[in-house]
């Protein structure tokens, strides 16, 4: 007998199948998931499971980070390259070169 191959939600899957997930992929499946086309040109994200009576593919939602450079800057300002502001580790007078020895020299 063949296994059953079934395409579902993960926001659809039974509790014994997120259970499954949780097994397999202890830690995330986010370095898991695969691309799939299909054939009207479209696509969707998916992992992949195995049971012992199906081989499931389960559609999962992923968040792209497409923002162009300048929606980025907006979101997140600018990178301080040029910028004459102190830095956020330290003052300039916090060089080593700056600081006094304090090397304490024993004669015996």
């Amino acid at each position: 007998m063949e296994k059953k191959r079934l395409v579902v939600s993960y926001k659809n899957c039974s509790t014994e199948v997120l259970d499954a997930i949780k097994k397999k992929y202890p830690l995330g499946y986010s370095d898991s998931v695969i691309k799939v086309q299909k054939p009207n040109n479209e696509f969707f994200y998916a992992i992949t499971l195995d049971t012992v009576d199906a081989s499931y593919l389960i559609k999962v939602d992923v968040k792209i980070d497409n923002l162009t450079e300048e929606e980025f800057e907006k979101e997140f300002g600018d990178d301080g390259s040029s910028s004459n502001e102190e830095s956020p580790l330290g003052r300039e007078d916090d060089n080593i070169e700056n600081i006094e020895s304090t090397e304490t020299t024993y004669d015996e």
